[in-house]
Order: C-alpha cells, then structure tokens, then sequence
C-alpha cells in the first residue's frame, strides 16, 4: 500500500461522509433560514422556536433518507472490503 492507495482511501472515506450529511445539513439550513425569517417578521425571539424545528427537520430528513443512507454506507463498505482483499494477495 502506497500513500496514493491511502490519499484514495480517504478521499473516498470523506466524499461518502459529505454525501450522507449533506441532505441533512441543507434541510436544517433551510428550516433555520425560514423560522429566523418568521421571527424577524414577527418580532418573536424565543429560543426554542428556532431548535425544535431544525431538529424536527433534520430527525425526519435522517427517517426519510435511511435507505439510501444505508445503501451507500454498504456500498462503501463492499468497495472497502474489495480492496483490502486485493491487498492481501
């Protein structure tokens, strides 16, 4: 194993984190942007008004995405396991 083989490793380690995270972090960016827009129309600035949300949003989002999230963290895991087998032999 050369230092390509790892740089490729870990490139690929966080290009499928970033691709996992990613729906979750836009949607919680979303929900946040909307409700500080509500609450500077409204004048509120209560606190909880803005995590309860985000947290909704995100926890649904991770529900709703679970398949795909687990079929590409299979995905990687096979493709992990493939090259450590070429590795060895």
């Amino acid at each position: 194993m050369n230092e390509l083989m790892v740089v490729d490793i870990g490139r690929a380690t966080l290009l499928t984190a970033l691709k996992i995270v990613t729906p979750a972090l836009v949607v919680g960016m979303m929900v946040g942007l909307l409700v500080s827009l509500f609450q500077a129309v409204t004048s509120l600035q209560e606190q909880t008004m803005t995590l309860v949300p985000k947290m909704l949003a995100v926890a649904l989002t991770l529900i709703v995405l679970l398949p795909w999230i687990l079929q590409v963290l299979v995905d990687f895991a096979r493709s992990m396991i493939l090259l450590m087998g070429n590795l060895g032999g």
